[in-house]
């Protein structure tokens, strides 16, 4: 054998006793990794748990409202600091519940106003106020829908329909109900969240509800009639809902269009800055995110949220916003919006071709 033939065999055989030692050492190592993940992850739910129960929001809200290019004015807003005092009721968890709306009449300015007037009210009288939030503000929405009914039927003068959004803050916890086409979305360090959902014919999911319940949609509209498959009142429309079921105990029947709401319920981190709630005559000339950003600005110039609906709203305005204008924002900190820092990037490599430096060279060395 010769000299080199013995040291590949050598290297071979130390390569050999490498591998073997590797063999032996994966299991040892596997378990130590998987401890450290184990271990960064307890970290990290700790580190949002503790960010989540350290917040305390401090809310602060203003609102305003334009008719905008129609005749009439069927948008109305309410805006209660403290639900269970506005309404003589001691509250038992003690918590300070707000409470925010903002609905959107069809037909008339009726029902909407009933709606504001009637649905705070529904939901603190109910028996599991404050305990069950989520089941109390469902059936609100649809006791509210049945007490307009037989204020309808008692006054001809009635009759109207309209979509409903609200928002309940109680602790760090955030509920949005919806039942129609207002939106809420939330800014979360900057991001868009959307709070709720639009009930439009167009809809998958809505679509397949109301043809179960015997309704359908023709060019976009509910029944013909209804550009959203979700709203109050609208008991004089025709098949949209049961009537003759108004004065049972159980409420009125489910027809196509539904006063149920939908809701959101979500824990506030420091994180979440502002609650913008909008009825879709803000959302026709607004997308979410460029809401966000406006009303960031706005609040980082002057902190002041009153002035800052007024702008918003004034925007739409300029911006050809054809329906009624409304909204209502609600901060959660009492400073203003930190600045955004533009994300970097490290240095770009780069590369050049062997033609491209071969011209390089000659330009620089004037050939």
């Amino acid at each position: 054998m010769c000299l080199d033939d013995l040291e590949k065999a050598t290297e071979r055989v130390e390569r050999l006793e490498f591998r073997e030692t590797q063999v032996e050492k994966p299991p040892e190592f596997a378990k130590s990794t998987m401890e450290i993940v184990c271990e960064d992850t307890v970290i990290t739910d700790f580190k949002q748990n503790n960010q989540i129960m350290s917040f305390e929001p401090r809310i602060r809200s203003g609102e305003w409202s334009d008719i905008g290019s129609r005749q009439y004015m069927e948008d109305t807003h309410v805006c209660i600091s403290d639900l269970a005092e506005n309404y003589g009721y001691n509250s038992i968890v003690g918590e300070t519940i707000s409470f925010y709306g903002v609905f959107d009449g069809h037909g008339g300015k009726d029902a909407a106003h009933f709606v504001r007037d009637n649905l705070p009210r529904v939901i603190v009288e109910d028996a599991d106020f404050p305990l069950d939030l989520e089941k109390v503000v469902c059936r609100s929405f649809v006791q509210t829908d049945t007490e307009f009914a037989k204020t309808c039927s008692l006054q001809s003068a009635l009759p109207s329909g309209t979509t409903a959004l609200t928002a309940m803050i109680f602790g760090r916890s955030l509920l949005v109900a919806n039942a129609g086409d207002c939106r809420a979305v939330l800014s979360r360090y900057g991001s868009a969240i959307e709070m709720s959902q639009d009930h439009r014919p167009c809809c998958t999911h809505e679509l397949k509800r109301v043809e179960s319940l015997g309704g359908y949609v023709d060019d976009g509209y509910l029944n013909g009639l209804l550009a959203v498959t979700r709203a109050l009142g609208d008991w004089h429309l025709e098949g949209m809902k049961k009537q003759n079921q108004v004065d049972s105990t159980d409420g009125p029947s489910p027809g196509p269009l539904s006063a149920e709401p939908e809701l959101k319920l979500i824990s506030l981190t420091k994180e979440d800055e502002f609650l913008i709630i909008a009825s879709d005559g803000i959302w026709d000339v607004f997308s979410n995110q460029n809401a966000v950003d406006f009303v960031r600005r706005r609040l980082q110039e002057h902190n002041d949220v009153k002035l800052c609906s007024k702008e918003f709203v004034e925007e739409a305005i300029r911006r050809n916003a054809t329906d009624n204008v409304t909204a209502v924002l609600v901060c959660f900190h009492l400073e203003p919006s930190p600045l955004l820092r533009a994300h970097r990037s490290g240095r770009v490599m780069r590369s050049i071709s062997a033609e491209g430096l071969h011209n390089l060279r000659l330009l620089l060395e004037g050939k």
